[in-house]
């Protein structure tokens, strides 16, 4: 489901499935089949919670907490095959991070130093992990923030800790340490090699004991950055303690550092065993022993099944779940659809984000992983959500997947396409004969339910909606024939846009017997219908920033849709007669604010459009002065809101603030499966089979 590239729509609705329903299948652009996409690979699939790949997808954390319910293993991946390093108990939490280049951003025996130091770290870029060693001179607390891909990014980060840590310092300086070491002996268990590691007194040097076999445990000294960095240290390190034997460790070889953690402490240390994997392409696997689940704290403490694998990518952690597709499935479908909903339209779910995975599950898109476990591909949030229904729409359908020219077909999906789906040509430019436009009636669904709203104008010119449960029509009229209204409630909110948005400031409050003047009656904001706006041109320059190929004309007097795809979908618009030239037409939604589909209309509240008694077409733009012809006779508008009332007589205010409405249908990119459509095709009786094979083209469905 992947372009360059956007994305379904963006999640609208305050319901408990909004989430879900509007975070359908990513786009994937040129349709380009990844190797091997036209056999079935490997029934298990790849999903990355955390990688740093820059703009393609980023998503980090400086260590990981992983726990099992039954017993549990940690080790490397060798040769394919899995050794087992690490033993540990059924309700441990074990924290996991990867050494590289970091930053010691504070040590002190003071347990209060720390910690103030730890919760200052975690509000800022630099995100620490706090650990307690025994030396020579007694128990240390160590802060560490990073890894870092470079030297030279750690040293911008030693000013910020700084900087941030003026109070907690006291003079000291924080300093940057790398992964080359010494090693300075090996033991056969974790006690001894701990007890010979506080033995040794190298002060300004890192000492740690690694973990580089079943149980070997080895002492290693040193903490550079390079290999140069690391010989420079040796003379030190003997000149402190001449009767160590110093082998230079490999840093290919795979080993894991342990550490005592006390990050999550506040009020008293409390210790974690934290283990950093060591060594240049090291793939650490930590699976559960009776296949059980393995719960992520970092990821809102959600289970899954599976095993996990930990390394490090561009510097950072790396932390992918190896999980059984069909399982996978269990967890994506219930996150993507109701499921209350129809067995069948379950079943089209089902078998959409089985090809989308496997698709993608035999490139390698995401570097370690084909696949990630946000919207960016599809949701995916482990055992949680697992539901009886999904769980049958899965199994029933277990192996189909949607196929054409013998090649599984890259599923992508949407929440609600508005009413008819995209041609592709509408959200890449590009043809593809998978994805043409087609009604989608059962879209009309997500308004079910819903309550209506009043668009109203109030006394000091300002126009906002208000629910119609909250509102009492007076039975007054205006000279004009329009009907008046108050409201049932104190302190009733006047919306901006036909939606409650707890984060969106009301236009004004109305009490029971203020009067305002009722211009229309328009559907809630939902997924299907929806409103947007109104921006000013500033709002709009912002957002439009960096995202069209030439920079936009300031301000934007004018926005016009000059050129529409074969659904209706916006796919040239221009500001100032300037068209806003964008990579592909879908970015519309991201260039404006987020909009939740590109099927959409503008209306301009400064914009008004005269005919004249010839026929003649004339527009312009509300400002000051401007001649105005009413009952009363020729006057200038000097501001405010007037009434423009049409020959049919619908209802506008016009003002001179000059914003930007969108008015439109359909939530994300609308190519594929619309997920209501399948319901309301589904509520009408059609089977799965009959629902994909009208939102995908020229496809089978096949058993592999």
């Amino acid at each position: 489901m992947i372009i360059p590239r956007p994305r379904r729509g963006q999640k609208n609705r305050g319901s408990k499935w909004a989430a879900a329903l509007l975070s359908a299948a990513l786009l994937s652009g040129l349709f380009q089949t990844p190797a091997g996409a036209d056999a079935m690979p490997d029934t298990r699939v790849r999903v990355a919670m955390f990688l740093d790949l820059g703009s393609t997808y980023k998503s980090i954390v400086p260590a990981v907490s992983l726990a099992a319910e039954s017993a549990w293993q940690a080790g490397p991946q060798k040769d394919g095959s899995f050794e087992s390093w690490l033993d540990f108990t059924p309700g441990q939490t074990v924290r996991f991070s990867v050494d590289g280049i970091k930053v010691k951003a504070l040590e002190s025996a003071d347990w209060q130093t720390v910690s103030a130091a730890v919760k200052k770290l975690q509000s800022g870029t630099d995100k620490p992990v706090a650990v307690v060693t025994e030396q020579a001179g007694g128990t240390v607390y160590q802060v560490y923030t990073g890894p870092y891909a470079s030297a030279e990014e750690a040293s911008g980060a030693v000013t910020r800790v700084t900087q941030a840590l003026a109070g907690q310092l006291g003079g000291a300086q924080p300093t940057i340490h790398g992964g080359y070491y010494y090693s300075a002996g090996v033991f056969g268990s974790k006690v001894e090699a701990e007890a010979y590691s506080q033995s040794l007194s190298l002060p300004g040097i890192e000492v740690k004991v690694a973990v580089v076999g079943a149980s070997q445990y080895a002492v290693w000294v040193g903490g550079a950055v390079n290999d140069s960095a690391l010989a420079a240290l040796k003379g030190q390190i003997l000149q402190l303690q001449p009767q160590l034997n110093l082998s230079p460790v490999d840093v290919q070889a795979p080993a894991l550092i342990a550490y005592r953690d006390v990050t999550g402490e506040a009020v008293s240390p409390r210790t974690v065993d934290h283990y950093a994997v060591s060594g240049a392409n090291t793939k650490l696997v930590v699976r559960d022993s009776e296949d059980s689940v393995i719960q992520v704290a970092e990821r809102s403490a959600r289970k899954f099944r599976g095993d996990f694998e930990i390394s490090s990518v561009n510097g950072q952690l790396a932390l992918v779940n190896d999980v059984p597709l069909e399982q996978y499935l269990y967890s994506v479908v219930a996150a993507e659809v109701p499921s209350s909903w129809p067995q069948e339209s379950l079943k089209a779910q089902a078998v959409a984000a089985r090809s989308y995975a496997l698709y993608h599950a035999a490139g390698n898109k995401f570097n370690v992983a084909g696949l990630v476990d946000t919207t960016l591909s599809q949701v995916y949030n482990g055992v949680d959500k697992e539901v009886d229904s999904i769980k049958q729409a899965v199994d029933s359908t277990a192996g189909e997947v949607i196929k054409s020219n013998g090649r599984i077909v890259e599923a992508i999906f949407s929440s609600n396409s508005g009413g008819m789906t995209a041609d592709s040509t509408e959200v890449w430019s590009n043809p593809n004969a998978t994805f043409g436009s087609m009604p989608s009636d059962g879209d009309k669904a997500a308004q079910a339910g819903l309550k209506s709203w009043y668009h109203v104008l109030l006394p000091s010119g300002k126009t906002g909606y208000v629910r119609e449960d909250n509102v009492k029509l007076t039975g007054g009229k205006t000279a004009a024939g329009l009907t008046q209204m108050t409201v049932t409630s104190s302190a009733t909110n006047v919306r901006p846009i036909p939606l409650i948005q707890a984060d969106v400031s009301p236009v004004a409050q109305m009490n029971p017997g203020d009067q305002a003047v009722v211009l229309g009656l328009v559907e809630e904001s939902s997924s299907y219908a929806w409103i947007r706006g109104p921006y000013s041109s500033d709002e709009l320059l912002k957002s439009l920033k960096g995202r069209t190929g030439t920079e936009a004309p300031s301000p934007i007097l004018n926005l016009e849709i000059t050129q529409r795809g074969p659904s209706g979908r916006a796919t040239q618009i221009k500001a100032n007669g300037q068209i806003l030239d964008v990579r592909y037409p879908d970015l519309f939604r991201s260039a404006f604010g987020g909009l939740p589909s590109t099927l959409f209309d503008i209306a301009a509240t400064g914009r008004y459009t005269v005919q004249s008694a010839g026929g003649e077409m004339a527009a312009g733009t509300a400002s000051s002065g401007t001649p105005v012809l009413s009952s009363s006779g020729v006057s200038n508008w000097n501001g405010g809101s007037m009434v423009i009332m049409g020959a049919d007589g619908a209802a506008r205010a016009v003002d001179q603030t000059n914003r930007f409405l969108f008015v439109g249908r359909g939530n994300g990119h609308g190519l594929g499966l619309s997920q209501w459509g399948a319901k309301g095709m589904a509520d009408a009786g059609y089977d799965y089979i009959s629902i994909l094979q009208h939102y995908y083209q020229n496809v089978t469905i096949v058993k592999e």
